[in-house]
């Protein structure tokens, strides 16, 4: 059984940062391929980002360049730095885990878009507001 915990989110100005982390328990965390998830008002749960074990990342376009999630395997910790933030990109965010192995990651989430992950965080609030 995967726990996982997402920090605090926050609101902040357009244009400016934000750092999520989650803090996962209870697997081998460098094995997981992990994910960014977010759901604004209205819409449809998204993948926003990817990391699989090997540290390969991926991206869905709305967040390149602005975007880069990273991991602490000593830490058991994934991590997504948001910059450049937008209104649009105000949502709940996710993390997430699945245990499938070398399954790779594309367009934002492991394996494929739209993949469902085993495990999810309860999610943390995201606002983008001037």
């Amino acid at each position: 059984q995967v726990q996982l915990m997402e920090s605090w989110g926050g609101s902040v100005q357009p244009g400016g940062s934000l750092r999520l982390s989650c803090a996962a328990s209870g697997y081998t965390f460098s094995n997981l391929c992990m994910g960014w998830w977010r759901q604004a008002p209205g819409k449809e749960r998204e993948g926003v980002a990817a990391i699989d074990g090997d540290g390969n990342t991926s991206y869905v376009d709305s967040v390149k360049g602005r975007f880069t999630s990273s991991k602490d395997n000593a830490d058991n910790t994934l991590y997504l730095q948001m910059n450049s933030l937008k209104p649009e990109d105000t949502a709940m965010y996710y993390c997430a885990a699945d245990l499938a192995l070398g399954i790779g990651v594309s367009g934002g989430y492991c394996y494929k878009e739209g993949y469902d992950m085993d495990y999810w965080g309860k999610g943390t609030l995201v606002t983008i507001s001037s």
